[in-house]
């Protein structure tokens, strides 16, 4: 005990290396007397508790576009909700503005730019194109956007996936909401059949109590095997045969930049790496939005997109009447 009568500063250092998946920076304590009483201040450090430095109010959205097999994918035009022809890629960005990310950054192979500006849409205020100069992967493709990021929480896309709500909220909107409330960051996630696996990274936790479509991250792994998965990645509650896969969007706080830095190698540097060493840092949830993703560059996944939208909006009836009639007349098979 240190009495804190006649004390105006006393500083105590904790030296040496923190402690693992509690801090990783060293913890000063003061404690300032006020009469017999005394005030004691935690300097913030990065903890499982939410960084409080990086504070969760969402502006600026990140996609992703420069991967070998996503370039074309998010140029790819399709009919929206209302009977509209877009692009896929002005589809996500209306998605980013609607959770309101009204600075949008795209990243995209060098020399796509023009292409990718011109099939983006008029929608963000602020629209920025950021080539990766080597295609050195996913996370470092996050990487290459730090300075369009500036040090804010941001909300990430892939840009070969699409999007379609259950509620009147968009599934953007319904991520955005939680990471705001929670103040840290979080990973959409969707129960995904065993059989996908290899299209998606995907998380092993525990549900919140008291929460219906809240977890606790403890791990991540990318496109894992079955036996992987049920070996590490097995969440409480969920269907036999059942994994909680990332949905193809993220709040994500600046952190994430110091974890893909410490990953060495710009090959190295994988998003699910990065993940994988978030909950350690700081609090890292995953949301089970109410809507599903729809993945672009599987077999039929542009056709399955496309089928997703048109019966989600104003044209399902005649899209069924159509569907029924093309059904009909299919050769009978023995």
């Amino acid at each position: 005990m240190v009495p804190a009568d006649g004390i105006s500063e006393l500083c105590i250092s904790l030296p040496g290396g923190p402690p693992q998946n509690v801090a990783v920076m060293p913890v000063r304590l003061c404690w300032q007397g006020v009469g017999s009483g005394a005030i004691v201040e935690l300097e913030p450090s990065l903890s499982r508790e939410p960084d409080r430095r990086h504070s969760v109010h969402v502006t600026r959205a990140l996609i992703t576009a420069a991967g070998r097999e996503q370039q074309s994918l998010p140029l790819q035009r399709l009919v929206d909700r209302d009977g509209v022809p877009k692009t896929a890629l002005e589809i996500i960005v209306e998605e980013a503005v609607a959770a309101g990310a009204h600075e949008v950054g795209i990243v995209v192979r060098p020399g796509d730019e023009a292409a990718f500006r011109a099939a983006a849409g008029t929608t963000p205020s602020r629209l920025e194109l950021i080539p990766q100069p080597e295609p050195l992967g996913y996370g470092n493709a996050i990487r290459t956007a730090r300075r369009f990021i500036d040090g804010e929480a941001f909300l990430h896309f892939v840009g070969d996936h699409l999007y379609v709500s259950d509620t009147d909220r968009r599934c953007g909107q319904q991520l955005v909401a939680v990471a705001e409330t929670e103040q840290c960051s979080v990973s959409a996630v969707q129960p995904t059949r065993e059989n996908m696996l290899p299209y998606f990274g995907t998380i092993g936790g525990r549900r919140v109590p008291q929460s219906r479509s809240l977890y606790e991250i403890d791990s991540v792994l990318e496109k894992p095997t079955p036996t992987q998965a049920e070996q590490e990645l097995i969440v409480p509650g969920l269907r036999a045969g059942h994994y909680l896969c990332f949905f193809g969007m993220h709040v994500l706080t600046p952190v994430i930049f110091e974890l893909l830095d410490s990953l060495g190698d710009a090959g190295n540097r994988q998003l699910s790496a990065a993940l994988t060493m978030l909950p350690g840092r700081e609090r890292y949830l995953a949301y089970e939005v109410a809507g599903n993703r729809y993945n672009l560059g599987v077999p039929y996944g542009l056709l399955v997109a496309q089928l997703a939208l048109g019966l989600s909006g104003k044209d399902r009836a005649d899209i069924l009447s159509q569907l029924v009639d093309l059904l009909a007349r299919q050769p009978h098979t023995t």
